[in-house]
């Protein structure tokens, strides 16, 4: 099991990304139904945070926030990719971002990012 993400880039404050997590190698049984994915973003010296999430069957979503009103997680089932649009962009949303993937159903709470066992390698965001 895969995740790449992509999109990321610098911006001007204000301004927007999107930026995509694209799964690959779930096979039969183990399915990208129904499972949790999240976005995380990660500064030098703080805490990786939990950015949004989505449940892939459906609701809930839930955002951090500090991103609700400007970032919008979404997903493409066809073709097995969550994104996250980032609108009015601010240069403490400078991070790395990270996609992960909930694959086991662990019942830890979204925002915990030891509840996700796949991760991306991560796509930078720059806000100036």
């Amino acid at each position: 099991v895969q995740l790449v993400e992509s999109g990321g880039g610098s911006v001007q404050q204000g301004g927007s990304l999107n930026v995509s997590c694209t799964a690959s190698g779930f096979t039969s049984p183990l399915t990208l139904e129904n499972k949790c994915m999240g976005w995380f973003r990660e500064t030098p010296g703080k805490v990786r945070e939990g950015v949004a999430m989505i449940y892939t069957g459906g609701r809930p979503i839930h955002y951090a926030d500090s991103v609700k009103g400007r970032f919008t997680i979404s997903q493409d089932k066809a073709k097995k990719t969550v994104y996250l649009q980032m609108d009015r962009l601010k240069p403490e949303d400078t991070a790395m971002y990270y996609c992960a993937c909930d694959s086991i159903g662990d019942g830890r709470i979204w925002s915990n990012d030891e509840k996700y066992n796949v991760w991306g390698q991560g796509t930078q965001v720059t806000v100036s």
